[in-house]
């Protein structure tokens, strides 16, 4: 802060030379001025420096046009209430990071967050609705915002992700396959079962009933992806393949993601193993090694035609025996882990990138038969880190806001109480919950009490699901952490920066996230700007600060601030009336008509 302040002397003492206070041959701040950095945290500004302890939130209207990573001197203004209020009076140092603008009502308006941009050099040509890219005052065009097609950039440019636009660079790979130094499989029946038109097959699963054995076969990406390459750098900036509704941009080159990685039938591919030899009737874990590979999958199913073959009772035997097996493994696991209800929707887009249809997600037996094989495999890979290495782990819900998930209940009319443990309680609550057929409602509360799940470089429990010992072991096509373990498990040694590398990875899967879910709110708003003043049912799945309402049976998914709440209890059913919508801010706004 110092070196910055010095370096900016002159123009500090050029707007008030009071601002600085010399003492002591250093410098302190005068008690009429704070100086520090723009964040943005959940849409609202702060000025955050290092003579406070805790960020300043600004309004709006006193920005005076600074943005978020500016360098700012703010004026301390009278606050009746105590608390310190302050107004934005300089711009020091501007942030030189490029930063998206949209022109509209003769504005220029910050499309991350609604802030209203003064730009020394604006466009000559411009029209309502223009997208401009800002870079130190100058702006070039980005794109105009009712075009759909434009949607998956801004998304990827206001989470600093554009990069995954460019051609992917990458090291040149050998496709030739060889069998020295691995343990020849291509004679057992691996199959694949993926969501229809999956390119990226990193697992493959074969049951020998005979012997209770499961092999759980994953791609051998470290093979191609060496440490310190430029290949493993791009991977590790990455970190996770990003899949919007209508692409997926991976984390590894198309050559190794949909192909030399990618477990195809009929291909000879490098795997890693994980075999585990099992006590069917136990359903203990005798036994568990991991070792090199090569297999060729006999066939690549879906998870519907696994569905399908499970109704018509027509499954291969070696699957019809796994798959009786997993429903026993499963009752058994869900005594200490959970079975949440939380139904995810996938956005069904047209040729023209327009929103047209939900499609929810729903977890069958297919799915269930591949998760327990998973579920296995990472469990054996994290006891075979010991205490040191790459795991994922889920701390225990913090008990105070188990406590307002209780009294939120109680509020909507469940009849719940604190049980001598959080898994006693929660497991009431879903009984409860059942009665009056709130399951999934009632589900995503309990979610949204619980910690985020991360990657740590210590051992640690994994609260939801209820297991001691677990990492992620079986998708490195599309993660880079199990390509970190792999590596590990192989024999390597554990990164010195461990520790960095599983919070940068948990950082970056959370910034993630948010992108995703910012192109899904673009895209909801688009088709809210075509739906206005129509009505839809729904449902209140928020009433505090802002009241939300959710589109049920049309739709789902889409989110709306409610703008004539009166009242209405959590998960009250309603008709309601789509009266705006804003694609740039994402904001959808109904009313209740019945």
């Amino acid at each position: 802060m110092i070196e910055r302040i010095t370096k900016n002397l002159q123009t500090l003492n050029d707007y008030d030379n009071e601002v600085l206070i010399t003492e002591n041959n250093s410098y302190k701040i005068s008690k009429k001025y704070k100086i520090g950095d723009i964040a943005v945290h959940n849409g609202k500004f702060y000025l955050t420096s290092q003579e406070d302890q805790k960020d300043i939130w600004i309004e709006k209207e006193h920005l005076m046009g600074a943005n978020e990573g500016d360098f700012v001197l703010a004026r301390v203004i009278f606050n009746p209430r105590g608390k310190t209020k302050v107004k934005i009076v300089l711009i020091i140092e501007k942030n030189t990071q490029k930063i998206l603008v949209v022109y509209q009502n003769n504005q220029f308006i910050s499309v991350k967050n609604d802030n209203l941009l003064h730009i020394k050099n604006p466009p000559i040509t411009k029209k309502e609705g223009d997208i401009f890219l800002l870079n130190d005052d100058e702006c070039e065009l980005f794109g105009n915002k009712n075009d759909p097609f434009i949607d998956d950039k801004i998304a990827l440019y206001l989470f600093k992700e554009e990069y995954r636009l460019e051609e992917y660079r990458t090291d040149k790979v050998d496709e030739k396959i060889s069998f020295t130094n691995r343990v020849d499989l291509t004679d057992l029946p691996f199959c694949t079962i993926d969501p229809v038109g999956a390119k990226d097959h990193d697992d493959a699963i074969y049951f020998d009933e005979k012997n209770s054995t499961l092999f759980v076969a994953i791609a051998d990406v470290s093979f191609y992806v060496k440490e310190g390459t430029s290949l493993d750098d791009e991977a590790k900036k990455r970190a996770f393949s990003v899949y919007f509704p209508s692409k997926v941009l991976p984390m590894l080159p198309f050559i190794l993601s949909s192909g030399l990685c990618s477990l195809k039938p009929n291909e000879l591919r490098y795997a890693y193993v994980c075999k585990i030899k099992l006590d069917i009737e136990s359903l203990k874990i005798l036994k568990s090694e991991f070792f090199e590979a090569v297999i060729e999958s006999k066939n690549n199913f879906s998870y519907e035609v696994i569905d399908d073959k499970i109704e018509t009772n027509s499954l291969p035997q070696e699957i019809s025996s796994l798959l009786n097996f997993t429903k026993r493994l499963r009752e058994k696991r869900l005594l200490n882990g959970y079975n949440f209800r939380n139904e995810e929707f996938r956005l069904i887009l047209n040729k023209d990138e327009e929103l047209i249809d939900i499609e929810p997600s729903h977890s069958t037996l297919s799915h269930q038969l591949v998760e327990e094989c998973m579920l296995l495999a990472n469990q054996e890979s994290a006891k075979k880190l010991g205490n040191i290495g790459i795991f994922r782990v889920h701390d225990e819900p913090d008990m105070k806001k188990i406590d307002k998930l209780i009294e939120e209940l109680i509020s909507i009319g469940l009849s719940v109480k604190k049980k001598k443990d959080v898994h006693s309680t929660i497991l009431a609550i879903q009984k409860e919950a059942s009665r009056f057929f709130l399951e999934k409602e009632v589900d995503k509360l309990i979610i949204k009490a619980q910690q985020q799940a991360r990657y740590s470089s210590h051992i640690s429990n994994h609260f939801g699901l209820g297991f001691s010992h677990y990492s992620h072991f079986t998708s490195p096509i599309r993660r880079y952490a199990d390509l970190t373990l792999h590596r590990i498990l192989k024999g390597e040694k554990i990164p010195k920066d461990i520790d960095t590398v599983c919070e940068n990875i948990s950082n970056k899967e959370r910034e993630i996230a948010k992108m995703v879910w910012d192109l899904e709110g673009r895209k909801y708003a688009r088709w809210a700007t075509k739906h206005l003043n129509e009505t839809f049912k729904a449902v209140i799945v928020e009433t505090e600060t802002f009241p939300k309402g959710e589109l049920v049976d049309y739709m789902d998914g889409l989110k709306f601030e409610i703008t004539n709440y009166k009242g209405e209890k959590l998960y009250s059913k309603v008709v309601v009336k789509i009266t705006q919508a804003d694609i740039i801010s994402k904001k959808i706004y109904g009313e209740i008509v019945k």
